[in-house]
């Protein structure tokens, strides 16, 4: 799997070392507000969730560990195409650090890979990643409820698109 390079960042694939950096982040409330599963209770489930991002096989997806200044910051990619799905350290929030990983990843999908759209399903609760993925181009496609079930709270989901035509319209 390739390497990513942005101005500030270095998006590579996960090693298993990498899992300590991560659970730092996943037993964080913040970070895992609106993510699929609750915060992880200790690092074996961290390293089994990691075990599973580097499982994903060739074709199927694509998953990064983020870096700024060789530093484990959080996750970004399509795990499963094509899903785009991220998560990083709250204390790297507001930084635009989100926005200069997904403009890498999906910049590949639809050059490398050639998918001819991304999708992704948020939590209409989370806000902040409802404004980042509109202001990358993704439109709300539908809404459903019911669709997780995350520490036995049911929640919702918001449907979005991002077609490679509209990407590359706002990329030229």
């Amino acid at each position: 799997m390739a390497q990513l390079r942005t101005e500030r960042l270095l998006l590579r694939p996960a090693l298993p070392t990498d899992a300590e950096a991560l659970h730092a982040i996943f037993v964080q409330p913040a970070a895992m507000a609106y993510w699929s599963r609750p915060p992880h209770k200790d690092l074996a489930e961290t390293r089994e969730w990691l075990d599973g991002m580097i499982a994903i096989p060739e074709g199927a997806g694509e998953d990064f560990i983020v870096t700024l200044n060789d530093r484990v910051i959080g996750k970004a990619g399509l795990w499963r195409f094509p899903e785009i799905g991220f998560i990083l350290d709250p204390a790297f929030w507001g930084q635009g650090l989100a926005r200069e990983a997904l403009e890498a990843v999906i910049a590949r999908a639809f050059a490398v890979h050639r998918l001819p759209q991304v999708h992704a399903d948020v939590d209409p609760r989370n806000d902040r990643c409802l404004a980042l993925l509109s202001r990358l181009g993704f439109r709300e496609t539908g809404r459903a409820a019911r669709t997780w079930q995350v520490g036995g709270v049911w929640c919702d989901s918001v449907y979005l698109r991002l077609d490679a035509a509209d990407w590359s319209q706002r990329t030229a």
